[in-house]
């Protein structure tokens, strides 16, 4: 059974930082992009950043420049660094697998695992 389980949410002031890890048991971890969604209070999910199976990655553009998306392939371990956040960044963070080794955009369409979900709370 893949697990994907995300931890490092919680509140936080505008202009502060928050990192998220993502603990991958998938023995295809090394074949697969992967990446962050988020769904903001009363809106739909949304991309935010994807890595590649060789480290290429992408951003939303609403969070270029402020977030970072990275791996640790030796302990199956995604990551999203968070920096300079701003209340629109408030939501549930999804970790996700994709079923291809390559992504192109700062989304998932062909989701193969999705976490449970970090909330992320930045008040002003």
């Amino acid at each position: 059974q893949v697990q994907l389980v995300e931890s490092g949410g919680g509140s936080v002031q505008a202009g502060g930082s928050l990192r998220l890890g993502c603990v991958v048991s998938d023995y295809t971890y090394s074949a697969s992009c992967m990446g962050w969604f988020r769904q903001p209070p009363g809106k739909e999910r949304e991309g935010v950043a994807t890595i590649s199976k060789d480290g290429s990655t992408n951003y939303a553009v609403s969070v270029q420049g402020r977030f970072i998306i990275s791996k640790d392939d030796a302990k199956k371990t995604l990551y999203l660094q968070m920096n300079r956040l701003q209340p629109e960044d408030t939501g549930v963070y999804y970790c996700v697998t994709s079923h291809a080794g390559f992504c192109s955009e700062p989304t998932i369409v062909n989701i193969k695992n999705l976490g449970r979900g970090t909330q992320v709370t930045v008040f002003s």
